[in-house]
């Protein structure tokens, strides 16, 4: 693991132009992980430029974080020297910045997911670290860059949203070292809690409202769902992004192991699943396609959320097919 991080510190340093993006429908652990390491190479006068896996701007929720307004869509960008791939366990993830990586003369893959595969010319895989971000952080003494209060807010960000705010299990005494360590460096914890958690739209809420109103409780109470519809959004003049947190006011329920939030759409319907106590919702991603964590993961179902439903709960606690 160590002479991998040398290795990229010596790639990027040596870089004359490097490209950095994470997965399509970017969380806080996507976005905070490419900015803290385009800040970072921007620091030692390195050209690091941030893009996008996807044809659309980055989620307005992280628009505070020092940095967001550097991104450029992927169709407008060079083939860079060094292309770092971050928070994406495989290449077909990347999405419109594919053919950046494919082309490049070096590709770095720094990723923590269990299913990560090893498509760069360099890769540093942690299944253990709790967030990319957290890795990013570590990238720094190889880089030998002091982290600035900007770069530590945006690894902060990372940690904080992958970890479910430190109270998911991927949450270990390193995690909350690193997070420290952040902190002494400068994120701002309040800021941080205030613009990510305490600064919702009246539409987020009556989203969140309307999903509530949904809740259904299923395999004998050890599992709870809800869903939205394309046009709740429309109704409720809500971004798609202002779904994010729904999964967790889910999980909040007494008793179950597993929530799950559904937004179905014409012929598909996004899944997305939350463990509550150790089991495994990244294994049951992964046998429909996707992918994630053991407390954490989703995928994408085509056909109709009775199917979905039908094919979905067996597989969870209280089910009868696992």
């Amino acid at each position: 693991m160590l002479a991998a991080y040398h290795n990229a510190a010596v790639a990027l340093r040596r870089a004359g132009s490097v490209v950095l993006c994470a997965h399509t429908r970017p969380d806080g652990d996507a976005v905070g992980s490419v900015l803290a390491l385009t800040l970072a190479l921007r620091s030692v006068g390195i050209a690091a430029m941030p893009t996008l896996a996807d044809d659309s701007d980055a989620p307005a929720l992280f628009d505070f974080l020092p940095g967001f307004g550097l991104f450029v869509p992927a169709v407008q960008l060079e083939v860079p020297d060094v292309f770092v791939a971050l928070d994406t366990p495989n290449p077909e993830r990347l999405g419109a910045a594919g053919r950046l990586a494919e082309s490049s003369r070096v590709s770095i893959v720094i990723d923590h997911h269990p299913d990560a595969s090893s498509f760069g010319t360099i890769n540093i895989l942690d299944p253990v670290a709790a967030a990319t971000g957290q890795m990013v952080w570590r990238l720094m003494d190889s880089l030998d860059i002091a982290p600035t209060r900007d770069i530590a807010q945006c690894c902060y960000v990372a940690l904080v949203t992958d970890t479910g705010r430190f109270s998911y299990s991927n949450t270990s005494a390193s995690t909350l070292r690193d997070a420290a360590d952040m902190v002494e460096a400068g994120a701002d914890v309040p800021e941080v809690a205030r613009l990510l958690y305490q600064n919702r739209s009246l539409a987020s809420l009556q989203l969140e409202a309307r999903v509530l109103s949904r809740l259904t409780v299923a395999n004998g109470g050890k599992v709870a769902y809800s869903w939205l519809e394309a046009a709740d959004f429309l109704d409720l003049g809500a971004a798609p992004d202002e779904a994010e947190g729904l999964p967790d006011a889910i999980r909040l329920v007494s008793g179950i192991e597993v929530a799950l939030m559904l937004r179905r759409a014409e012929n598909e319907v996004r899944v997305n699943l939350r463990s509550k106590t150790g089991f495994d919702v990244g294994s049951i991603a992964r046998r429909f396609d996707g992918g994630g964590h053991v407390p954490a993961s989703g995928f994408t179902w085509t056909g109709t959320m009775d199917e979905l439903l039908s094919a979905l709960l067996p597989l969870l606690p209280g089910g009868t097919d696992r």
